[in-house]
C-alpha cells in the first residue's frame, strides 16, 4: 500500500511544515473574508430592491375558512411563504419538502418575534394537508391554494 492510501490523504495534497501551512491558511482566510464581504454587499442590494404591489386577489382555504393573501400575514408585516409540493391527487407530500419542514418545525415563534409569519401553501385540499401535518407532527400554518391561481 502506498502512503496516500494508508493516511487517507487526497493525491493532490502535500505535507508541509507549520509555517508554510499557516501562510497558506492566512491567504485562504483573506479570500474567505473577501467572499463574506461580497455576500454581505449582495444581500444588502437584495434588501434594497423596490417592492412590487400585488394586485391579484389570491384566495386560499385554511382551517379558519376562506382567506386572502393579506390574511396570511396575521399580525406581522412580513410573510414567508413556502410552496410545499402536494398535489390534489397525491397520497402524501413531497419527501424533500417534508424533510425541510421537519427541520423548520418550531421556527414559527422565532420568526414571529421578528415580525414574520410563516405559511406553507399547497394545491392539495385542506383536509389532506391537515391530515399530513398531523401525521408528521408539525405545527406550522398550512393553507390550500384552492383554485391554484397563487401557484
Amino acid at each position: 500500500m502506498d502512503g496516500q492510501a494508508e493516511t487517507g490523504q487526497a493525491p493532490d495534497r502535500q505535507d508541509v511544515d507549520r509555517a508554510t501551512w499557516l501562510e497558506a491558511r492566512r491567504a485562504l482566510l483573506d479570500e474567505e473574508i473577501a467572499l463574506t464581504r461580497a455576500r454581505d454587499r449582495l444581500a444588502a442590494a437584495r434588501r434594497a430592491l423596490p417592492r412590487v404591489r400585488i394586485e391579484a386577489d389570491y384566495r386560499f382555504v385554511g382551517p379558519e375558512g376562506a382567506l386572502r393573501l393579506g390574511d396570511l400575514f396575521g399580525p406581522h408585516r412580513q410573510l414567508a411563504v413556502y410552496h410545499f409540493l402536494y398535489g390534489p391527487d397525491w397520497d402524501a407530500g413531497c419527501p424533500i419538502c417534508s424533510f425541510w419542514m421537519d427541520s423548520l418545525n418550531g421556527l414559527t415563534p422565532h420568526l414571529a418575534a421578528r415580525g414574520v409569519s410563516l405559511v406553507l401553501v399547497s394545491a392539495a385540499p385542506l383536509e389532506k394537508l391537515m391530515a399530513y401535518r398531523e401525521r408528521m407532527g408539525w405545527d406550522m400554518r398550512w393553507v390550500s391554494t384552492g383554485d391554484g391561481r397563487f401557484n
